[in-house]
């Protein structure tokens, strides 16, 4: 809302202001109105190469009275800064906005007036007099302070990035849970006389003749029984014998044949 008492004349000049920043080079500098108010700006000041403040960036509050350009606008900064000609409230002392305001000046000039200042202060002038007298008696160690306060306000903050070796390590371990998922399969060995595979299961067989193709070496107390039944199967039938836990495979009928079970084998047995 604009502040009572405001005529025409202060809107028109208002917007041609905002009009001409358009076409203005601020460079790194910013100016703008807020979104709330045409009379409240705000602006950002970078610290001048090779002064004290390089590498800062200050914000600014402008504030402008009902009755602009005929009465000067408030300025104030609201990032700390070590600085002669600018109090600690942000209050800021310098003649064009003091005495010598002209309704021909701009807020563009303005801040351009504020970046010289901070290249130029002055001593003869000065809103916090300790610093003043610091600059004119001890140059460095005005210097060396001007910078600290820069570094620990106005700087901005550096965003942190996940270093390459840790981004690598998150990638290999993303990597390896996707390419080695946990599988797992229950198969089923058939022993039966049927050779038709049933629905969802895997035979495990292989045919080797009539012996087996590796030899190991037997668990204790295990064995393997075959009965003589199996010689009525037809020839290329086979017989499949799987380790059972702590038990025996066995085929049913009489004049059994005993053959000593295989540690983790399969054994296949084929009948001529």
């Amino acid at each position: 809302m604009p502040p009572p008492l405001t005529n025409s004349m202060t809107l028109k000049r208002i917007h041609r202001e905002v009009a001409d920043l358009k076409r203005e080079d601020l460079g790194a500098m910013t100016l703008s109105p807020s979104e709330d108010s045409l009379f409240l700006w705000k602006g950002t000041i970078p610290g001048p190469e090779g002064s004290v403040y390089e590498g800062g960036v200050f914000n600014v509050d402008v504030t402008l009275p009902a009755d602009y350009p005929f009465s000067a606008p408030k300025v104030s900064f609201k990032t700390r800064i070590y600085h002669m000609n600018i109090s600690d409230r942000g209050d800021i002392c310098i003649d064009i906005l003091k005495h010598n305001w002209s309704p021909a000046l701009s807020l563009f000039k303005v801040m351009l007036s504020l970046s010289s200042l901070l290249t130029d202060p002055n001593p003869k002038d000065p809103l916090v007099s300790g610093i003043a007298n610091q600059y004119i008696t001890n140059r460095k160690a005005h210097d060396d302070t001007a910078r600290q306060w820069t570094t620990l306000y106005a700087k901005p903050k550096a965003l942190t990035k996940p270093s390459s070796k840790a981004m690598g390590k998150a990638k290999i371990s993303a990597s390896s849970t996707r390419s080695n998922p946990v599988l797992s399969e229950t198969i089923e060995i058939i022993g039966s006389d049927d050779e038709s595979p049933s629905i969802g299961r895997h035979k495990a067989s292989r045919t080797v003749g009539t012996k087996r193709k590796r030899e190991t070496r037997p668990s204790e107390g295990a064995e393997l029984e075959f009965s003589d039944d199996e010689e009525a199967l037809p020839s290329g039938s086979s017989k499949t014998a799987s380790r059972a836990s702590g038990g025996r495979v066995a085929a049913s009928g009489s004049g059994r044949r005993v053959a000593p079970r295989l540690s983790n084998e399969v054994i296949v047995i084929e009948d001529d």
